[in-house]
């Protein structure tokens, strides 16, 4: 198992009034129906577009059946702007019980950032989603679709990732050829190294249940661009069936990626995991049934 690590701050979230709370552990019984987790790292600009979106839907969604249950968890992955301080108006706004937010003492990287809001969630069902606001909200239904359709769960276990395989041909035709050949070196290496059967690995729109979440994240190795792939990965060694739903995406403006250096960071990532499991530095271990 990974060492995960947490300084004391961590642990904490501010609620509305600004008085310090523990944080709830993802090994806890469920008490809402759905959690949103948003990593966040110098978002102080995109991220209320996302968050006005995102609340405006779920409001909406909650008025309409009062059942429905919701949290949205922003965890700020060090930034030194004002991402904070944006994410915790809205904690104001709507209450500690719908808006959490919290501050990483050091940045991370957007795996480790998913992974402490994941760990800190309240739902039977766990979205990941990006700050930036690329795919709209209510593609939610379609991952909620996705995962209904691969009924009935092996130990409750089930993941829908969004895609944006369908726009591939249209966003070739817009890139540097230089920027297409690195796409495909990449779709290749997560192909042959690690990932097989998912077209697109890397779309910030994962819904997981509580179980698979548990399952997944709790073996979760790499912090950085290319967790995504070791978390797929992890899936598909344990079984755990993966729906790839076609959503909605629009390019936004900011993008912490740097086109070159990025996707060779990635690719040393997938080196790097394919490496560690092979050698057994990592290991996978199935659960044993209890007799």
């Amino acid at each position: 198992m990974p060492r995960l690590h947490q300084h004391e701050e961590e642990k904490f979230f501010l609620n509305a009034r600004g008085q310090k709370e523990p944080l709830p552990s993802l090994l806890d019984a469920p008490t809402k129906q759905l959690s949103v987790v948003v990593p966040s790292y110098h978002e102080e600009t995109r991220l209320p577009v996302m968050m006005d979106e995102a609340l405006s839907y779920l409001e909406k969604r909650q008025k309409q059946d009062p059942k429905f249950t919701y949290e949205v968890i922003v965890v700020d992955d060090g930034s030194k702007d004002q991402t904070s301080k944006v994410a915790f108006r809205y904690c104001q706004e709507y209450g500690s019980d719908k808006v959490r937010v919290i501050t990483l003492v050091k940045n991370r990287g957007k795996g480790g950032a998913v992974r402490t809001g994941i760990f800190s969630s309240r739902g039977r069902k766990i979205l990941m989603a990006d700050a930036d606001g690329a795919t709209k909200f209510p593609d939610i239904e379609k991952l909620e679709k996705g995962l209904d359709d691969l009924q009935p769960w092996p130990d409750d276990m089930a993941i829908a990732c969004g895609s944006r395989a369908h726009l591939e041909q249209d966003s070739i035709a817009q890139r540097s050829y230089f920027r297409t050949l690195l796409m495909y070196g990449f779709h290749f290496l997560v192909w042959f190294l690690c990932v097989k059967g998912i077209r697109d690995t890397q779309c910030g729109f994962k819904l997981f249940t509580r179980e698979a979440a548990v399952r997944t994240f709790s073996a979760l190795h790499i912090e950085r661009w290319a967790f995504d792939v070791e978390l797929l990965y992890i899936a598909q060694f344990f079984k755990i069936p993966i729906a790839e739903i076609a959503v909605n995406w629009t390019e936004i403006e900011g993008s912490k990626l740097v086109p070159f250096w990025s996707w060779v960071q990635m690719g040393k990532d997938l080196l790097f995991i394919r490496l560690r499991y092979m050698t057994g530095a990592w290991r996978l271990e199935h659960a044993r049934k209890k007799k």
